[in-house]
């Protein structure tokens, strides 16, 4: 099939592994260097694996433009544009409405029946709300000249393409026999046991948003009991180790740290919200979640606070900015929350991170020093927060440098931290 993906951001340059499944996939972005990076054969973010898909299918199945003409001969069109929060936490659907205004004005000139097919997170309602825009712009009709699809993606960054390759489902909400074959002729590829989940696209939006609520409860959760252990002396390793193995429970997403970020679930939640609550419905949960972990951050910053109570021109070494490691992205990155901390208590941040340090510039300026390496950074400091769980932070000999180490991801071995006594401190740490 030939495929068109409108948006070459993190959902939408997944899709590139379909070419290594024999499909056609032609990139639309309005950004020219992110359509000129893809043509010259890279990714133009960070995420392990997809430089070389985009590698060796550049030219012969991968394609990128910015023209949405050359859209036309496509089977399915992939709408995979932003969804920003409003300043009340409401969904912005400009993009989507946007790129949905352009598809239609291309589906004016197809002659063929074509899957308009939305991977933006979007709330329910949402899919079906912009088949008359597409309608009254294209002159066709939904359902008899085009379909519509809500097809969530369910992707982990860092993990992304493992994840597409190997999927615990695909959603397919559609309107239409003739939609629902084409997509799940698309997805054919995909093992025959992985569940294919045939609903609407109400209930295809909703069950994205529901899986990122869930997700988001048990690391707010855990989060919450991890500061309690820390009180009575409990490390929470063992807690979490212990009560994973309820297969009720399960040990997945059950790792304390200082709180989650990246572009999906800390708007997804407040989008939830709002939405939820301009239909007259009480959310207590959902905010609380959302609550812990606007909080949890800070922990790093009163755990440093408790061996350095003055933060005022100390010198402190900040490892990782990215919102978790294997990615570029820094969007609610708790990283960047802690440096803002520490800038405005007085300290002088040096920052490093493998991946992440452009993107972090353009929110943080000139305001931190910027390191080349871990060692860097670490010199000369007057302490360490880690960040972000970079697998290279495990392996550094802290010892070497004799200051106080703040894990606010717990990644150093338990043994290793015990020798640094009351010099390390980390998220639900038992310090007997």
């Amino acid at each position: 099939m030939k495929v068109g993906v409108i948006g070459a951001g993190y959902a939408g340059l997944t899709l590139a592994c379909l070419a290594d499944k024999g499909h056609e996939v032609i990139f639309i972005d309005i950004d020219e260097n992110k359509v000129k990076k893809i043509n010259e054969g890279s990714s133009p973010i960070f995420e392990p694996g997809l430089d070389d898909i985009i590698r060796r299918n550049i030219g012969k199945r991968i394609w990128a433009y910015n023209d949405y003409n050359k859209l036309i001969d496509c089977d399915v069109i992939f709408i995979c544009v932003p969804t920003p929060s409003n300043d009340d936490g409401s969904i912005n659907l400009y993009y989507v409405r946007n790129a949905t205004e352009n598809v239609a004005k291309v589906l004016k000139y197809v002659n063929k029946f074509v899957v308009i097919a939305f991977k933006s997170t979007i709330l329910p309602g949402t899919t079906i709300s912009l088949i008359p825009i597409i309608e009254e712009i294209s002159g066709k009709k939904a359902t008899r000249d085009f379909g519509i699809c809500m097809n969530p993606e369910f992707l982990k960054e860092g993990s992304a393409v493992r994840d597409f390759l190997n999927p615990d489902k695909i959603v397919i909400g559609v309107l239409d026999e003739k939609s629902k074959e084409i997509m799940l002729e698309l997805y054919k590829w995909v093992d025959d046991r992985v569940p294919r989940i045939i609903t609407n696209p109400n209930t295809a939006e909703m069950i994205k948003y529901a899986q990122n609520a869930a997700l988001a409860s048990r690391i707010s959760f855990i989060n919450e009991i991890a500061n309690i252990c820390e009180k009575f002396n409990v490390d929470i390793l063992d807690v979490a180790y212990a009560i994973g193995l309820d297969p009720r429970i399960g040990p997945y997403f059950l790792k304390a740290g200082i709180g989650f970020g990246g572009s999906c679930l800390p708007k997804d939640l407040k989008a939830l919200i709002n939405a939820a609550e301009s239909k007259g419905v009480e959310v207590i949960v959902l905010k609380s979640i959302l609550e812990r972990n606007e909080k949890q951050p800070y922990r790093a910053i009163e755990l440093l606070k408790s061996v350095i109570p003055n933060l005022k021109n100390k010198k402190i070494a900040l490892l990782g900015l990215s919102f978790k490691s294997n990615t570029d992205d820094v969007r609610e990155s708790s990283a960047i929350k802690i440096a803002n901390k520490l800038i405005e208590e007085g300290a002088h941040v040096k920052a490093y991170d493998p991946k992440a340090m452009e993107n972090a510039k353009k929110i943080l300026g000139d305001k931190v020093e910027y390191c080349k390496s871990p060692i860097e950074c670490l010199k000369d400091s007057d302490a360490c927060i880690i960040a972000t769980d970079w697998e290279e932070f495990k392996d550094i000999d802290y010892s070497k440098f004799n200051i106080p180490i703040i894990d606010g991801r717990r990644i150093l071995d338990r043994v290793k931290a015990k020798i640094f006594g009351n010099k390390y401190k980390g998220i639900g740490w038992s310090e007997n």
